[in-house]
């Protein structure tokens, strides 16, 4: 698996000697894949505990049932004779429950992990701000629970699959992230995540581009689920010029996001210093319809398109998240080979490949 990562990177080496990439500008996106399993085979955490106990009780009273039975027929035929195994009936339901108290224990161990790395994070924030002479005003936060929500969900036939909700609805997927170079749409960075929501992955993924190639892109372009002080942060930091949105694209240029009300200045904060949120939006305004920020949608899209629609890939054929971010490899591959492909002559072929190898 980790040789298709490294095949990855030398299809994307061959399109840079071909002139496809120039990391002028790259736009991010991520899109919903669907994994391979059925959502149907999810069981909610708050469901699990009723029923693995309801599945335990009627094992429980079938065997019940079956020594009884045993006794009778030991009785009249002899001890050993019939009814030595346990009917596949009552080994599946067995199976079943252990399976159910499996999950249920896996959120819980997940739960614990999340509430302990949003702890640690609290903990170096306060510690941070003591440094700098700041006090955070309010009510403490209220520890983060270390139970799992009710609701949430683990899905029997790919457990590391999530429920995200996508244009189809909810489904079971994995989020498949690419980011896309404004040259030839050659997918420069991609990978693989669990989470539905996008902000986490801005960094990882600028952070690959610059493995994969060696450099960092001029301009790099997102939409509002990327968006965040520290993802803006972290751009400014590596001299990105970044153009991400702040709200749905036609309110962000005009300079307000739909339904979204106006920050409260924090007790640390004075009222008049702006956020880079506001920066963010101040620029994307007024570069108007010339401005980089357009490509956000013009990139990716078409991209994924080309993937799902003309391609037909729509759905993970691997289960598990390492194998499936191996798939998404091997799938972003083939895009980047059959752009290649369009400009490849025979002239310009030997010196691309002694380049690479």
């Amino acid at each position: 698996m980790k040789a298709l990562g490294e095949l990855f990177k030398q299809v994307l080496h061959l399109c840079e000697k071909a002139g496809l990439v120039k990391l002028g500008h790259v736009a991010l996106d991520g899109t919903k894949v669907k994994a391979n399993a059925s959502k149907h085979k999810a069981m909610s955490y708050g469901r699990m505990e009723e029923r693995a106990a309801q599945l335990e009780a009627e094992v429980a009273k079938w065997l019940s049932a079956a020594e009884a039975a045993d006794a009778a027929e030991d009785k009249l035929y002899g001890r050993d004779k019939t009814g030595e195994e346990m009917p596949d009936w009552v080994a599946d339901k067995q199976r079943r429950a252990e399976k159910i108290r499996q999950a249920k224990a896996e959120l819980e161990a997940e739960a614990k992990a999340a509430a302990e790395a949003k702890l640690k994070a609290q903990a170096e924030a306060a510690e941070k701000q003591g440094s700098e002479g700041r006090r955070k005003g309010g009510r403490p936060a209220a520890p983060p629970s270390t139970v799992p929500d009710p609701k949430a969900q683990k899905n029997f036939t790919d457990p590391q699959s999530r429920i995200m909700k996508s244009k189809d609805g909810f489904v079971q997927a994995y989020n498949a992230q690419a980011a896309v170079d404004a040259e030839a749409q050659i997918i420069v960075a991609q990978d693989v995540t669990q989470s539905a929501v996008d902000c986490s992955q801005l960094v990882p993924i600028t952070e690959a581009i610059e493995a994969n190639l060696g450099r960092k892109p001029a301009q790099l372009s997102a939409d509002s689920g990327y968006c965040s002080e520290a993802n803006l942060a972290a751009l400014e930091a590596r001299n990105i010029d970044g153009y991400v949105a702040t709200g749905r694209a036609k309110d962000a240029v005009a300079g307000t996001a739909k339904g979204e009300a106006a920050a409260a200045p924090s007790s640390t904060q004075p009222a008049e210093t702006p956020t880079r949120v506001a920066a963010m939006r101040a620029k994307i305004k007024a570069g108007g319809h010339e401005s980089p920020y357009r490509l956000r949608k013009q990139l990716p899209e078409p991209v994924f398109g080309q993937i799902k629609q003309a391609r037909g890939f729509r759905q993970f054929l691997m289960r598990g998240f390492d194998k499936v971010r191996a798939e998404w490899a091997i799938v972003c591959t083939a895009h980047n080979l059959l752009k290649l492909a369009h400009r490849w002559t025979p002239s310009a072929a030997w010196p691309m490949v002694a380049a690479v190898a």
